[in-house]
């Protein structure tokens, strides 16, 4: 099953991955997390892992996943080694006609999900099917919390830089 959220975030694409890259981050944002923790020496970039679990309906499924694509600033994949099977992605791109302007920068947030219910036949089916509406509100959740604590961020620096023109 592929489930996908997206939202405009009023931040450079910078601001956000600090977030996304961030692993100490995602249980304040990510809806439905119930556990995200580093596996291992290495925090965060290509090869890094996590346990992860997520609150579907009475269950948390989730396992070990491991990070197999890594561009700062715009992208991240992983991939399950055990647990459910599953794929995501975090894709951040920032609109091109935003700083020209001199508006404030606008990113571009998606979050893709793909996973897969142990079993086969129908009952993997069912089962990946009756769980999409749960993980696919998840997601848009997610991305909402993220938009909120990434812009009110940037409103609490820009303040910060305000104060700091004033008393030089």
């Amino acid at each position: 099953m592929r489930v996908r959220a997206e939202i405009d975030v009023n931040a450079p694409a910078e601001a956000v991955w600090a977030f996304v890259d961030d692993p100490s981050r995602y249980l304040h944002f990510m809806s439905g997390i119930t556990r995200w923790e580093v596996v291992g020496e290495q925090a965060s970039g290509l090869g890094a892992r996590y346990r992860m679990l997520m609150h579907v309906g009475s269950a948390e499924v989730g396992g070990l996943v491991e990070v197999v694509e890594h561009e700062a600033g715009c992208d991240m994949a992983w991939v399950s080694v055990v647990g459910i099977d599953q794929r995501g992605r975090w894709r951040l791109r920032e609109k091109p006609s935003t700083r020209e302007t001199g508006s404030p920068p606008i990113t571009k947030v998606e979050l893709r999900l793909s996973y897969g219910v142990a079993g086969s036949g129908i009952f993997g089916w069912l089962a990946d099917h009756i769980a999409a509406p749960t993980v696919r509100g998840h997601l848009r959740r997610s991305l909402q919390q993220l938009k909120r604590q990434v812009e009110h961020e940037q409103l609490r620096s820009a303040a910060a830089a305000r104060r700091a023109a004033r008393v030089a």
